[in-house]
């Protein structure tokens, strides 16, 4: 797939009789299931599953990866691989307890990490996904100055090797501030960007191969009129629960 994908102009679709459909492997409905796997719908044509989850049966599967901060309840991290401040205290997401930065601010940290985190994208591989997404790429801006984008460039640059020897496509997930294609990113899974105007960034750089995620009505409604049909949009709750809990939120573009 890392090859480029053909961008259909939008007046040549609307000469052609059949539904618009996109060129990524994925398809247009792509189940964002974060907060643990379960049967896909009909008409679903991929999913997003926690690397402890096992992939969807003839579906195209991504395996999401905490790639630069912790997994609550999941992830046996190293002390010495965690960010500390000059008190040495952990440093910790602000938006989400219990997610501790990790530590990528020298090359022997980065080889660590890279120790640690590519076991995890080997072993989706090894389980027989397709893909991975590793998530909180931008998560030098929760730092406190203590890594920069230099820093997340360079870990990226050894996570998308990781992954290609693996024989999995990889994703750029958010940080619209850096360009992810010069990076040897494969495509984007984008959440929000209709609210932060920024899907344009992911589209311009990675055509059909953009898996967007909103968690708003008006939003998701916006990004079905703009990118619906090209482009795999879904509705979801910020929780990423399952059918049958409480607030389980999942829609697509018609």
């Amino acid at each position: 797939m890392r090859g480029s994908l053909l961008v259909v102009g939008a007046l040549v679709l609307a000469a052609c009789s059949s539904p618009a459909e996109s060129d990524a492997p994925w398809g247009l409905r792509v189940d964002y299931q974060l907060g643990g796997a379960y049967e896909p719908a009909d008409g679903v044509t991929g999913v997003v599953r926690d690397r402890t989850d096992s992939p969807a049966p003839g579906l195209w599967s991504a395996c999401y990866v905490n790639a630069f901060q912790t997994q609550p309840g999941t992830d046996d991290v190293p002390e010495d691989l965690l960010l500390h401040d000059a008190d040495g205290n952990r440093v910790e997401d602000p938006d989400w307890p219990g997610e501790f930065l990790l530590d990528i601010g020298s090359a022997d940290q980065r080889s660590r990490v890279l120790d640690l985190v590519g076991g995890w994208i080997d072993g989706c591989a090894d389980d027989g996904f397709d893909a991975v997404e590793p998530d909180n790429l931008d998560s030098w801006t929760r730092s406190q100055d203590l890594l920069g984008e230099d820093d997340a460039e360079y870990m990226a640059e050894l996570l998308v090797e990781r992954a290609h020897d693996a024989g999995l496509d990889i994703a750029q997930k958010n940080a619209a501030d850096l360009d992810g294609r010069s990076l040897g990113f494969d495509y984007a899974v984008t959440e929000q960007c209709q609210v932060y105007d920024e899907c344009a960034v992911y589209t311009d750089a990675y055509g059909d191969a953009v898996v967007e995620i909103e968690y708003t009505d008006d939003a998701f409604d916006a990004a079905c009129d703009a990118r619906g049909g090209h482009v795999a949009v879904q509705r979801r709750d910020r929780d990423v629960s399952v059918p049958g809990t409480e607030g389980y939120v999942s829609r697509f573009c018609d």
